[in-house]
């Protein structure tokens, strides 16, 4: 063999074998094609990702503001405990300083609005300083939130402006309020001492823990929250599917030129994982724009800074997380159902029937985990994740059956009028868009069934009768030291007040019997009450009265508590009204109680309560002689009479800023219970938004998969109006049933937790509104889809490309 001979190559060499991808290589390849016909598949794959980011949006958005609440709840924490009047750690008297200040809370009410301050009075040069405050107001001077400063200078604000007569030479910087639209003020004082009810502080901020919350507002708290969130999660879940059929026939295009199943399900959900991604950006997008927006929307008294709506780094890292990872799974799970050959998608032919077992295994498996709960009662504590869990399981479930539901009752739909044959026929084929749409109602609705019952069922816990009477009088006006004087004071002014038609003013304090007591025995101790005539005939049933005289007043049918009170007060002997300080010394104030004071029988007073003890005239007894007296009034105002309330609080300030106002009302309610119901009324009107806007957004891409179908329908003559009831119907079918299906889910699920808090069932008609809301929602839906239902009817929509 010759040296040319070896250099040649021989004639045959065997293929080098190519190396196959590595799977994770393989993914990455098919989930980037995915992508790319996501990203540039043309207008209709734009249309697509839009619609399914802008879905994927708003569900983030309210996300994000629900990751956003525990920093508003903090901020709100932090500032009330930072503008609380801070106290010394035994309770005892702060001592007068440089550094002090006495001060009064001068909360008031104007038109149903909470006016929240204080009077300030400093006892020398470096005061404490409220926070958001950089100087201590002078007599006559007052510092004011910006809300109060816009009311106060608006013409609705004219009675509140006259009330204060105070000029404003400050503005509450943002550290000092609870949110943007609070009224607050400062005002100074310079006759405010701890004689007329003031308070010695040397600083502002306590370092108290909140009250405990209630066991029963625990489950409330859970079941809302699961209430809230869940048609967020499942709109998601729906928007990730917007535009599914033409994404179908693409992939079978795909599986023409060689792609295998595997590969047309990552492509698929490398699409989903696109228009998730954007999702994402329009989340955050959508959340910054709104965001400078919070501190002008107050929803139901509720509002807050800007500042303060920053969602928590680990609920933000599970949403950014979550959101893709739900829009992959979905989109895979989606896509068993469909049969992707290279001719074309099988979906035309008769599907499999949906099977009901499995979908009936979540709501009874959620009953079961709240059923082994155990009973839950005010003093047991709550563990709230099974609470949670069994709730998401049943409206999960419900959720789940409506697409069986929907499929078992349409199916035997024939007949009727051609609008409903159309829509019957569309629901015949494919009702599933439509039941996605419609989940999201079913959850939210079954919700608010099952949370309005539990309200209902532990309403009496929290909203209890005062037992005030307010045909009689329901306004009380409180000083706190004891004045004759300011008793007729109050009377002259109240009665000279528009809107006023009766007054009962008092001077009352607590009095002892004086002398020692036998070991182991307690002061026989009764009350004291100083009025003129016509007032005491309010508090007891009087034969006769002139200034001077005194009675002794026993509650009927109560022996042991008058013997009690004939132990204090007897007759022609004295009685000990208090202790006043003398030199350092501390000596009784003793006032005997005439002979001929007589016993009357007591009545209920406009307060509700029933006074025994003694009663006095001012002739017998000069208030100002009683140490620890309160001066207060109880009046009638004339409801016909419009701010009649107002005037009656001018009047009082004009009086005593320092008095204390009460307004009587029917029901006396808890702020713990007060604050969930406030914080259910805020998410469920975001939630109730946010569906509408989910099934619009259905709607429009439903409307737009059939474009098409419509243009053909239109040429071969069918009325537009005849099209427009179809989409009605085929929209209304599904939600009448998801909404009887929420009913029946929603009044088990409130009837499962009542029982766990040993509650009865106080209205089983509750899921009337929430019903009507429901309906409400479809036909402004429906409305708001015409439009887009006029354009796609027109001959244009023949054109392929």
């Amino acid at each position: 063999m010759t040296l040319l001979d070896r250099a040649r190559p021989p004639a045959y060499a065997p293929p080098v074998p190519k190396r196959a991808p590595g799977r994770l290589r393989t993914w990455a390849r098919d989930l980037g094609l995915g992508v790319r016909f996501a990203a540039a598949g043309g207008r209709e794959g734009w249309i697509r990702t839009l619609l399914t980011a802008v879905g994927v949006g708003l569900g983030v958005t309210l996300l994000f503001l629900a990751a956003s609440v525990p920093g508003v709840i903090d901020a709100r924490a932090e500032r009330t405990a930072a503008r609380t009047v801070a106290e010394t750690a035994d309770g005892a008297p702060v001592p007068r300083s440089d550094t002090t200040m006495v001060w009064i809370n001068a909360e008031t009410e104007y038109r149903g609005d909470t006016v929240g301050g204080q009077l300030l009075r400093p006892d020398g040069a470096r005061p404490p300083l409220p926070p958001g405050v950089t100087k201590v107001p002078g007599p006559r001077e007052m510092v004011v939130s910006p809300a109060l400063r816009e009311l106060l200078d608006s013409p609705d604000g004219a009675l509140l402006k006259e009330r204060f007569g105070n000029r404003v030479v400050g503005t509450i910087s943002d550290a000092g309020l609870l949110d943007p639209e609070e009224l607050r003020f400062y005002a100074g004082s310079d006759n405010l001492t701890t004689a007329k009810g003031g308070h010695r502080t040397a600083g502002y901020g306590s370092g108290g823990r909140p009250d405990p919350i209630n066991p029963y507002l625990v489950v409330l708290i859970v079941l809302v929250s699961v209430v809230l969130l869940m048609p967020v999660a499942i709109f998601i879940a729906t928007a990730v599917r917007f535009g599914g059929e033409r994404r179908d026939r693409r992939l079978a295009a795909l599986r023409l030129v060689g792609a295998d199943i595997a590969m047309t399900r990552r492509i698929a959900a490398g699409e989903a994982l696109f228009g998730a991604a954007l999702g994402l950006l329009a989340g955050c997008a959508f959340f910054l724009a709104l965001r400078p927006l919070a501190g002008g929307v107050r929803l139901w008294n509720l509002s807050a800074f800007p500042g303060d709506l920053v969602p928590a780094p680990a609920l933000v890292a599970l949403v950014v997380a979550a959101v893709p990872v739900a829009a992959v799974g979905v989109t895979l799970v989606a896509l068993r159902s469909v049969t992707i050959e290279p001719l074309g998608v099988v979906r035309e032919a008769r599907p499999r029937r949906r099977r009901l077992w499995w979908r009936l295994l979540m709501p009874v498996a959620g009953v079961t985990l709240l059923s082994t709960v155990g009973t839950i009662g005010e003093a047991t504590a709550v563990d709230p994740y099974p609470i949670a869990a069994g709730a998401v399981l049943v409206l999960t479930g419900l959720t789940t059956l409506l697409p069986w539901l929907v499929e078992a009752v349409v199916a035997g739909m024939s007949g009727g009028p051609v609008p409903w044959q159309l829509a019957a026929r569309r629901l015949q084929l494919n009702s599933g868009p439509a039941s996605r749409a419609v989940m999201g109602i079913t959850a939210a609705v079954a919700g608010a069934i099952a949370v309005q019952m539990t309200f209902a069922g532990m309403h009496e816990d929290f909203v209890r009768p005062p037992g005030q009477d307010p045909t009689r009088a329901n306004i009380t006006v409180e000083a706190f030291y004891g004045s004759g004087r300011l008793a007729q004071e109050m009377t002259d002014g109240f009665r000279g007040t528009k809107g006023v038609t009766g007054v009962v003013a008092v001077a009352e304090s607590y009095v002892v019997r004086p002398g020692p007591v036998a070991p182991h025995e307690i002061q026989p101790t009764t009350i004291l009450t100083v009025g003129t005539c016509a007032t005491l005939r309010e508090l007891a049933r009087l034969p006769s009265c002139e200034d001077g005289d005194t009675f002794v007043a026993h509650i009927p049918g109560r022996k042991r508590q008058n013997e009690w009170v004939d132990k204090a007060a007897r007759p022609g002997e004295p009685v000990d009204l208090g202790s006043r300080t003398v030199n350092g010394v501390a000596e009784p104030s003793l006032w005997t109680l005439p002979a001929s004071a007589r016993t009357v029988e007591a009545r209920t007073d406009p307060v509700g309560r029933l006074n025994d003890g003694i009663l006095a005239t001012p002739g017998a007894l000069d208030p100002s002689r009683m140490p620890d007296a309160r001066t207060s009034a109880t009046i009638r105002p004339d409801e016909r009479v419009a701010d009649a309330e107002e005037y009656v609080r001018n009047t009082a300030a004009a009086l005593d800023p320092t008095m204390r106002i009460n307004t009587f009302k029917a029901v006396e309610r808890d702020k713990q219970y007060a604050s969930v119901q406030t914080g259910l009324l805020v998410g469920g009107t975001a939630t109730m938004a946010l569906i509408a806007a989910s099934m619009l957004v259905s709607q429009i891409e439903q409307l737009r998969e059939r474009r098409r179908l419509l243009s053909v329908l239109v040429a071969f003559g069918t009325r537009r109006s005849t099209l427009a009831w179809s989409v009605l119907w085929q929209t209304a079918i599904p939600v009448a049933l998801g909404t009887l299906l929420a009913i029946a889910g929603g009044l088990t699920l409130g009837a499962v937790l009542l029982n766990l808090l040993a509650k009865p069932v106080a209205d089983w008609w509750v899921f009337a509104p929430f019903a009507g809301a429901g309906i409400a929602v479809v036909v402004l839906v429906t409305a708001a889809s015409l439009p887009s239902l006029w354009r796609m009817m027109r001959p244009d929509g023949l054109r392929s490309e």
